[in-house]
C-alpha cells in the first residue's frame, strides 16, 4: 500500500506472520526514516517555491508602478494585485483604495523616475499625472511621489504624495514645471561600476548627512557635495541659477538670506538655512545601488518665532525664514557617486505644522534619526 511519502507501508504488526522481531523492528525504523526524508523534501520544495514567489527584480518592480498607475487611470483598484490587508495613504492621510487621486485622475503625465530597491522589495517613483480641471480638457498636471511595498507579488503598502498647483509657495505648479524637464537628469541613470558601489548603509549615511546639515544649518560641518551638484525642487532649479541681467550675485559671506544662485555647498556653508528647525521622520524607502540613488520621505519644520534670528558662521546676527510655523512634506532623492552628492531631486507640499506621514509613530515622526 503506497504511503504519502512515496514509500510502502508494511503489514500491521499484529497480523504480520514474520516471526523475527528484530526484522519487524528494522522495517519500522526504515519506514520512519523514509517518512522523515519525504517530509523534509516536501518542506524544502515548499520553501523554494515561496522564495521564488517573492523575488521581484528591477523590471518587475517598475512594472508594478506602471500597473498601479494604469489602475488609477481606470479608477479600478481591482486591476492590480493588492494584499487583503493593504494600507494606503495620500499626503499623510490613510484612505481607502479608490479615494483621493484615484477618484480625480484623468490621465498619465510624461515624466517618470523610478528608484527600485530589489533588496527590500520596494520601489520609489516621482512622476506626473493629469487630474480633473475646472476648465475641462486633458486636465491639470500634478506631481506625484509614490512608494510601493511588494510581498509575494502583491502590493502590501501604497504611499503617495500629490503636489498640485496650490502648493503653498511662490513656485509655479509642480507638475507643469517637472514636465518641462522632459526626463530625469541623465546623471541619475548612470550606472556605478560594480566594484565601486557603496553598501546601502553607506549610501543612506551620505544622504542623511544632507538632512543633518540643513537642520539648524550652521555652516560648520563637512558637506559631501560634488562640484557639479545641483538641486531641483518641484521642477525648479534651486542652486546655481544664473543671475538676471543687471543684478549682482550675493556673497555668501555677507548676505543675510541664502540665494538660489549659489551652489549646493555654498548654500550649506553659508549657515543661512538655520531657520529650518527640524528635518524629521527621515525614511529612506528605496536604495538603488546599481545607480547610486537614494529615495527618501522627510518633513522640514520651520518653527518661526525666535528661531528666525540666529548667528552666521562669522558671528553676524540675521533674521530669515517663514514668519509662521511651516512644514514641508517632501519626497527627496539623491544621486551619490564617489561619496559625493551630485544631484538632488525633490517634490514638496506645504502641510500642517508637525504633520505625520501616516506610517510612523509620533515618536518616530518627530525623530531626526534615519529610518
Amino acid at each position: 500500500m503506497p504511503n504519502r511519502g512515496g514509500g510502502f507501508l508494511k503489514a500491521d504488526p499484529d497480523t504480520d506472520t514474520d516471526p523475527d522481531p528484530e526484522k519487524k523492528q528494522g522495517g519500522r525504523m526504515r519506514n520512519t526514516t523514509f517518512g522523515i526524508i519525504a517530509i523534509a523534501v516536501l518542506i524544502a520544495i515548499s520553501a523554494g517555491c515561496s522564495g521564488a514567489k517573492t523575488n521581484c527584480d528591477r523590471a518587475c518592480l517598475e512594472k508594478f508602478v506602471d500597473e498601479y498607475i494604469d489602475a488609477m487611470v481606470a479608477h479600478d483598484p481591482g486591476k492590480v494585485p493588492f494584499t487583503e490587508d493593504v494600507r494606503f495613504t495620500e499626503n499623510g492621510v490613510r484612505l481607502q483604495l479608490g479615494e483621493g487621486l484615484w477618484s480625480s485622475i484623468v490621465g498619465k503625465g510624461t515624466y517618470r523616475h523610478y528608484v527600485p530597491d530589489v533588496e527590500v522589495q520596494q520601489i520609489g517613483f516621482i512622476g506626473t499625472l493629469r487630474e480633473q480641471s475646472r476648465t475641462g480638457g486633458e486636465g491639470d498636471s500634478v506631481a506625484v511621489a509614490l512608494r510601493l511595498k511588494i510581498q509575494n507579488n502583491e502590493i502590501s503598502e501604497a504611499e503617495q504624495l500629490v503636489v498640485r498647483g496650490e502648493n503653498g509657495s511662490q513656485m509655479p505648479p509642480a507638475g507643469a514645471s517637472i514636465e518641462k524637464a522632459g526626463a530625469p537628469h541623465p546623471v541619475f541613470n548612470e550606472v556605478i561600476p560594480a566594484a565601486d558601489r557603496p553598501s546601502r548603509e553607506e549610501l543612506i549615511r551620505i544622504a542623511n548627512v544632507y538632512f543633518s546639515g540643513i537642520q539648524l544649518n550652521d555652516g560648520n560641518k563637512a558637506y559631501p557635495f560634488s562640484d557639479d551638484c545641483d538641486r531641483f525642487e518641484n521642477g525648479m532649479q534651486t542652486t546655481n541659477v544664473p543671475v538676471k541681467p543687471g543684478e549682482q550675485r550675493l556673497d555668501p559671506k555677507t548676505a543675510s538670506v541664502y540665494s538660489a544662485a549659489w551652489g549646493c555647498k555654498e548654500q550649506f556653508e553659508s549657515g543661512l538655512i538655520h531657520f529650518l528647525t527640524r528635518a524629521r521622520d527621515r525614511r529612506f524607502i528605496a536604495v538603488d545601488r546599481e545607480r547610486g540613488v537614494v529615495f527618501s520621505f522627510v518633513f522640514f519644520d520651520h518653527a518661526a518665532g525666535k528661531t528666525r534670528t540666529f548667528p552666521t558662521p562669522d558671528g553676524r546676527i540675521v533674521t530669515s525664514g517663514p514668519v509662521i510655523p511651516w512644514t514641508w512634506q517632501i519626497a527627496e532623492l539623491f544621486k551619490i557617486d564617489k561619496g559625493k552628492i551630485r544631484k538632488v531631486e525633490a517634490i514638496l507640499l506645504q502641510a500642517p505644522y508637525g504633520m505625520n506621514s501616516g506610517w510612523s509613530t509620533y515618536e518616530m515622526g518627530m525623530s531626526d534619526q534615519p529610518q
